[in-house]
């Protein structure tokens, strides 16, 4: 059976973008996962779904996954035979930045419990209960994994990405001067290179 390759993609995004990775994986039958998932615990059900149905026509398969779609990545696809994973931007401390989002709007965690759901200013909504998921699922990943992050990314910070990749023996790759969303041709450059090093057996 041929390779599989699954691309899961970050909010806003497509699963259209996993054509990208077709060139740079050319053994690879690559796919992307359309989800409509908006928050964990139903990502955790769709995506376990939509891996089951792929991984039953691949002797192996690795993941890639970008920004949100790696956070329901870790907990929806931990337990799965995953013989590899690239993490672009990803999200790896959710509690965090909620509550950074939080302090941003000056929303305290007393207002957002007893509100339940807040609108931010800046276009995000904030919910309690994604809150407390989040703090009683803690992120449990041990698959091979390789990071690629931006130093601009203004939503996780190199310190959390550091001790994430510490605490599962992940190599960081940091492009200088990029964003959270890697879109220029100097980034998209810059992702390629990183991809194509990543070993492929």
């Amino acid at each position: 059976m041929t390779p599989g390759l699954i691309y899961i993609h970050g909010k806003n995004g497509t699963a259209s973008e996993a054509n990208h990775y077709k060139t740079l994986f050319p053994d690879y039958d690559v796919t992307g996962f359309d989800y409509v998932s908006q928050n964990p615990w139903d990502a955790e059900k769709e995506l376990s779904v939509l891996y089951d149905d792929f991984s039953k026509n691949h002797k192996q398969i690795i993941l890639v996954a970008n920004s949100i779609g790696a956070f329901f990545a870790v907990h929806a696809l931990k337990d799965k035979s995953i013989e590899k994973a690239l993490f672009i931007s990803p999200i790896l401390n959710m509690e965090k930045l909620i509550t950074d989002m939080m302090s941003w709007s000056g929303i305290s965690e007393k207002e957002l419990k007893t509100k339940k759901e807040i609108e931010t200013d800046f276009g995000e909504k904030l919910s309690w209960n994604y809150l407390k998921w989040v703090r009683e699922h803690p992120v449990s990943w041990n698959i091979p994994t390789s990071i690629l992050y931006g130093s601009n990314d203004q939503l996780q910070s190199v310190e959390t990405i550091n001790q994430f990749a510490r605490k599962i023996n992940a190599s960081v790759t940091i492009l200088e001067g990029g964003e959270h969303w890697f879109h220029t041709k100097e980034q998209m450059d810059f992702l390629d290179l990183w991809a194509k090093e990543f070993p492929k057996e």
